[in-house]
């Protein structure tokens, strides 16, 4: 409970569950959809649309350039009621850049698209998250993001499914229109239940926890950095890298579909974890398991093996997403949003030179393996600087610890 919960409103518990729905849905759509769904549609898209390696490696980077726009432009913003409006925008832009990649062919359209869906994942990502955190705060509900992040697992579980359903039934174009139709069905309750901001009670603004040092954010940022290279990596290629295996061959969707099931729940599992070891503990175990799923490929053509990796890089990269923002969310119960676009721009710095570094190494040895390999390295390099972190004092232990 948060300090001062006394003093703050209690909401009922359906109307709990409808903001974090709200916060869901906002996830699915503008993150499931109009980003991820780029992922099981890629090796579609090389074999029909004529999308070559590079070009493929250089429209997932404009989608991230997208994204840490979007983050730059949050961590500028104070006004929540200014914060709403935009997620709203981003809702609107979700739907729209997803159905229009299937208007045209042209390379230079998709960029543009990925770039502007890229800077609508924003609104769930960042903006929604903070809001349904500062909801929570102020209606004296614990500040955990476990539910609201099982969006991220939900939404690669609903492009995945709907891209194995239209598998060998629609073409490329006819599969990302479809998606829009899809949208709107996630559209309609993030607009609607997701209410306007207020600010958090005087009492509630003063109790909160002393912000951290500059040194411990630095080398918060710089490990969420990492895991941002590492996340992109997989995140963007696991789906063409599997489906290179003859067992997965034409079943590509389905790994997607497994990732999103293993990610769903594991924002619960996580934040169990990290309220048994302590927030940064948990940290280093998710990062040490996410680079045993990144290496995998790498190591074994095993189908097995593979899928074991793929559930790997669901059940961890969610849990890091969610423990590290709702961490810094937590340090800035007023505006967490703000707090998390500034953690989240070196998170986005690396989606923008991982997967244009991908594309490279695939045109040169067409394969994305070498690209797993420099992912696997600077994951590690994390490890080190949360280890570092984790001896830092500049935090509250009741933050850092059990």
């Amino acid at each position: 409970m948060p300090p001062n919960a006394a003093a703050l409103p209690h909401s009922s518990t359906a109307e709990r569950y409808r903001v974090i729905f709200a916060g869901i849905c906002a996830l699915i759509l503008t993150v499931g959809l109009a980003r991820f769904a780029y992922t099981p549609l890629l090796p579609l898209m090389r074999n029909e649309a004529g999308l070559s390696y590079l070009a493929g490696g250089w429209l997932a980077t404009f989608n991230y350039v997208g994204y840490i726009a979007g983050a730059l432009f949050a961590a500028s913003i104070s006004d929540l009621q200014l914060k709403y409006r935009l997620y709203r925008v981003g809702l609107v832009l979700a739907l729209a850049t997803t159905a229009a990649m299937g208007l045209t062919d042209n390379l230079y359209l998709w960029v543009l698209l990925r770039f502007v869906a890229g800077l609508s994942s924003t609104a769930g990502m960042l903006i929604a998250s903070g809001l349904v955190l500062n909801w929570l705060i102020r209606q004296g509900h614990k500040p955990e993001l476990g539910l609201h992040f099982a969006g991220l697992g939900m939404g690669i579980v609903v492009s995945g499914l709907a891209a194995a359903a239209m598998a060998g039934r629609l073409a490329w174009d006819e599969q990302w229109l479809a998606l829009g139709v899809l949208g709107v069905a996630f559209f309609l309750p993030a607009w609607w239940w997701l209410p306007a901001p207020a600010s958090l009670a005087a009492g509630a603004a003063k109790a909160a926890a002393t912000p951290p040092s500059r040194r411990w954010m630095g080398l918060l940022i710089a490990a969420y950095f990492c895991a941002g290279f590492g996340f992109v990596v997989s995140a963007t290629f696991i789906v063409a890298i599997l489906e290179k295996l003859p067992l997965l061959t034409g079943k590509g969707a389905l790994v997607w579909v497994i990732v999103g099931v293993a990610a769903t729940p594991s924002c619960f599992l996580w934040d169990r974890i990290a309220a048994s070891m302590g927030q940064i503990p948990a940290l280093l175990l998710g990062f040490g398991l996410q680079i045993v799923s990144i290496v995998l490929p790498v190591l074994s053509q095993d189908p097995v093996l593979n899928l074991v990796g793929a559930v790997l890089f669901g059940g961890t990269f969610v849990g890091i997403v969610s423990l590290t923002l709702s961490l810094i969310g937590r340090c800035f119960p007023e505006n967490p949003a703000k707090a998390m676009a500034r953690l989240t721009l070196s998170y986005g710095v690396a989606q923008i030179a991982a997967p244009a570094m991908a594309g490279y190494i695939a045109a040169a040895s067409g394969s994305y393996l070498g690209s797993l390999v420099v992912a696997a390295v600077v994951m590690v390099a994390g490890m080190g600087l949360l280890l570092i972190l984790n001896k830092q004092q500049g935090l509250a232990p009741s933050l850092t610890g059990r």
